[in-house]
């Protein structure tokens, strides 16, 4: 078993979340690295309830906060359809995932863990103009 820590980060740098993961093989693809991030935080946050969702991507009948995603009532958030919104996000370049050095330009591209590999996620915000 190999175990790597991810981090969510701002485009300055900034360190916003860790989550720590358990993988079976090294070889795995991007599509499931989202998969096994996003299932690990939505069962962290069902286990627990706390105040904020601090996921990757918003889930429904949520509101944005400073602290991460205030789920308006209590409740079970479902893996499927935030895992289905992540994978979205990262083909519409609204999320990249950085590996080590490389930036990962697909979901189905393979990726080699080890147990030094750094893995950043980057949320990119919308300017907003005018």
């Amino acid at each position: 078993m190999l175990t790597i820590t991810i981090h969510d980060q701002t485009t300055t740098g900034q360190n916003t979340n860790d989550l720590t993961l358990d993988f079976l093989t090294e070889n795995i693809t991007v599509r499931e690295l989202i998969r096994s991030r996003v299932y690990q935080e939505v069962q962290d946050y069902n286990r627990q309830q706390p105040e904020h969702f601090r996921g990757l991507v918003q889930p429904t009948d949520a509101e944005t906060t400073l602290n991460g995603y205030k789920v308006k009532t209590k409740r079970q958030i479902d893996w499927k359809p935030q895992f289905e919104k992540a994978c979205e996000a990262f083909a519409a370049n609204r999320i990249l995932i950085l590996i080590d050095d490389h930036q990962a330009a697909a979901l189905d591209e393979q990726i080699t863990l080890r147990h030094d590999t750094h893995v950043n996620f980057l949320k990119l915000v919308p300017l907003v103009g005018g």
